[in-house]
């Protein structure tokens, strides 16, 4: 086992796992020499209440505490919109990537640029073979983490083969 799943929605959710229990989860998988993939998001209340920003920058900053720089190199971060998990409620392709850009602004007050732009960003929110193509595309989405879709093959298929198209370029 390489990668371990840390502060997975369901986990806060249905476990309540605290961001400090988390924490001790990302530093000992670390400490074992393992990689973990911290998983942040926001409930749809929070997006709703538009603080999904301020709720992962503090679950982000909490998490990582005590992480080094030099250990973030090990650490991959998965934007999971909880509200986007399983519920039919989709997440945009560049919305997501809106909060992928702010995330690394987060990484960049907490370690330095240097380790904002190399740390891996995945995005979490119920990928399926619809949508895969356009956050894949999308700049600051550095892959997927895939859930339910990973079950059926011929879904999962589709996502790991997905079609590499380019962003497009918002005028200025």
């Amino acid at each position: 086992c390489e990668y371990i799943l840390c502060g997975h929605s369901e986990r806060r959710t249905l476990f309540s796992d605290s961001d400090d229990a988390i924490n001790r989860k990302v530093r000992k998988v670390l400490d074992m020499g393992m990689k973990p993939i911290l998983c942040i998001g926001e409930t749809k209340e929070e997006y709703d209440l538009k603080i999904k920003n301020e709720v992962c920058a503090m679950q982000l900053s909490k998490d990582l505490v005590g992480v080094t720089k030099e250990q973030m190199e090990d650490v991959v971060i998965a934007y999971e919109p909880v509200w986007a998990i399983g519920t039919g409620l989709v997440c945009g392709a560049e919305d997501a990537n809106e909060v992928h850009l702010f995330l690394r602004g987060v990484l960049e007050n907490l370690y330095d640029e240097e380790v904002a732009q190399q740390t891996r960003i995945q995005y979490g929110g119920s990928v399926t073979p619809d949508s895969v193509d356009e956050l894949m595309a999308q700049p600051e989405i550095d892959g997927c983490l895939v859930g339910g879709a990973s079950l059926d093959s011929e879904k999962f298929g589709r996502i790991i083969n997905y079609v590499k198209k380019e962003a497009a370029v918002a005028a200025e």
